[in-house]
C-alpha cells in the first residue's frame, strides 16, 4: 500500500490540491451569498466611490483631520447601483490619514431611516485585492524557495484551511464541544498534511507520534492553568460578542482550544525538524550510539526551541504592542497589568504553548532514536510504516530506505 502511495505521491498530492481549491471555491460562494447583517437595522454592503463633493479640514477634540463628503455607487443589496452621499471624517475620529480616491471600494452600513430613506456610513476599505496579491507573492516565494515540497505546504496550508472553515468551526457553532471537535479536526489535517509532504514514511509516523503527546500534553496543561487561573475566555472582544448573541457557545473551551491550535504551527516545524535531525544522523552514521545520537539530536532541538521561543515571543509582544503602549502611558501597575484577564489569557496561551513546545522536542527524539537504533526493530518497522525517509526527498540511500 504505502509503496503505491509513494510512488504517486506527487500526483495525489495534486489531485488532492485541486479537491481542495474546489472546496475553498464552494465555501467561498456560499458565503458570499449570504447577508451579513450588523445591528438591528444595518447592513453591510461594498460600494464603490464615484465622486468627492467636498473635502477640508476639521478639528474634532484635540485632532485636526482632512474629511470628505463622497458620493458613493452600492454594488450589492436590493439598492445595487443607486448613490448616497457619505461622510468620511466629518464627525468621527478616523483612526488613519487614508483619503478616499474615485473608484475606491469601501465596506458601508445601509441604515433604513424609516421614512423611505437610507443613510450609508463608513465601516472599511476593501482589500481583497491587495491580500490576493500578497498570498500570490507567497505562493511563488514559498514554491521558489522550497520547489516541490513548497507546493506541498501550499497544499497543505489551504487544506488545513479547508477543514478549519469547513468542519471545526461548523461543528462548535452547531453546540459540539469545542475541545473534542478542535482536537479532532487538528489531528486530522496535521496528519493529512503531514502525509502529502513527507509521503508515507517513518519519518512521518514519527512526527505525528511527537505532535501527538505534545498536543495532548498541551491540551491538559490549557484545561488546568485556565481553569486555576480563573480565565473564562471574555479577554478577547470577539468573544464578548459570541456572549451576547446568547448562542450557547462555551468561550472558556473556545480559549482552551485556540490554544493548542495556535501551538500546532509552531509545533509542526519543531517536531519534523528534529524527527529529520535524528534520521540524518542515523543516514550519515548507523553505528552511532543511542545516547551519542540523542545528545547529538537534542543539541539541535536546543538551538532550534530557542530561536522558536524567541519567535513566540517576539510575535506575541509584536500582537499586542498597541495595548502595551497604552497601558504604559496611564502608568498601569505591573502587578494589576498581569492580573487583566486579556493580558492573563495571552500570558497563559504563550507560555502553555511554549511548554508544549519544551515538552515536544525530547520525547520526539527520543522516540526517532528508538526506532533507528535497532537494525531488526528498523527492518520490521520499514515493513509496515514504510521507508524511513521518501526516497524523492534525497539523492543517497540507505538500504533501509528502499
Amino acid at each position: 500500500m504505502w509503496q503505491w502511495f509513494n510512488k504517486h505521491h506527487k500526483w495525489i498530492t495534486i489531485m488532492v490540491g485541486v479537491l481542495v481549491v474546489i472546496g475553498l471555491i464552494l465555501l467561498w460562494q456560499k458565503n458570499s451569498g449570504s447577508t451579513v447583517v450588523v445591528g438591528y437595522s444595518s447592513t453591510t454592503l461594498k460600494a464603490r466611490v464615484s465622486a468627492i463633493l467636498e473635502q477640508g479640514t476639521v478639528t474634532l477634540g484635540e485632532k485636526t483631520q482632512t474629511y470628505q463628503v463622497l458620493s458613493v455607487e452600492l454594488l450589492e443589496g436590493q439598492q445595487a447601483g443607486q448613490l448616497y452621499e457619505l461622510q468620511y471624517g466629518k464627525y468621527q475620529l478616523l483612526s488613519d490619514d487614508y483619503q478616499l480616491r474615485v473608484g475606491d471600494k469601501i465596506l458601508v452600513n445601509l441604515e433604513d431611516m424609516g421614512d423611505g430613506s437610507y443613510a450609508v456610513y463608513f465601516i472599511d476599505h476593501v482589500r481583497t485585492s491587495a491580500l490576493l496579491i500578497l498570498l500570490l507573492v507567497f505562493i511563488i516565494t514559498g514554491i521558489a524557495m522550497s520547489g516541490w515540497k513548497g507546493v506541498s505546504s501550499m497544499i497543505s496550508m489551504a487544506l488545513s484551511i479547508l477543514i478549519m472553515l469547513a468542519y471545526i468551526i461548523p461543528h462548535i457553532i452547531a453546540g459540539q464541544d469545542p475541545i473534542t471537535v478542535s482536537l479532532i479536526g487538528s489531528f486530522v489535517f496535521l496528519a493529512l498534511t503531514q502525509y502529502l509532504v513527507f509521503g508515507w514514511t517513518l519519518k512521518t509516523h514519527i512526527a505525528l507520534g511527537g505532535i501527538t503527546f505534545a498536543v495532548l500534553i498541551t491540551g491538559l496543561i490549557s484545561v488546568l492553568f485556565v481553569n486555576w487561573a480563573h480565565l473564562n475566555g471574555a479577554g478577547d472582544e470577539s468573544a464578548m460578542y459570541l456572549v451576547q448573541m446568547g448562542n450557547g457557545l462555551d468561550i472558556k473551551k473556545l480559549l482552551i482550544a485556540g490554544i493548542f491550535i495556535g501551538t500546532l504551527g509552531v509545533m509542526d516545524d519543531l517536531v519534523i525538524g528534529q524527527t529529520s535531525a535524528v534520521i540524518e544522523l542515523y543516514r550519515g552514521n548507523p553505528q552511532m550510539s543511542f545516547a551519542r545520537r540523542f545528545r547529538s539530536a537534542m543539541q539541535i532541538g536546543q538551538d532550534h526551541v530557542g530561536a522558536t521561543v524567541n519567535t513566540l515571543i517576539l510575535a506575541y509582544l509584536g500582537a499586542t504592542l498597541s495595548m502595551i503602549v497604552l497601558y504604559t502611558l496611564n502608568n498601569v501597575d505591573l502587578g494589576v497589568l498581569v492580573n487583566i484577564n486579556y493580558i492573563a489569557e495571552e500570558i497563559v496561551r504563550s507560555l502553555v504553548g511554549t511548554i508544549g513546545l519544551f515538552l515536544a522536542v525530547p520525547f520526539t527524539t527520543l522516540l526517532a532514536c528508538w526506532v533507528v537504533d535497532d537494525e531488526t526493530r528498523l527492518s520490521r518497522l520499514v515493513h509496515v510504516f514504510g521507508p524511513l525517509i521518501n526516497m524523492g526527498d534525497a539523492h543517497a540511500s540507505h538500504h533501509h530506505e528502499r
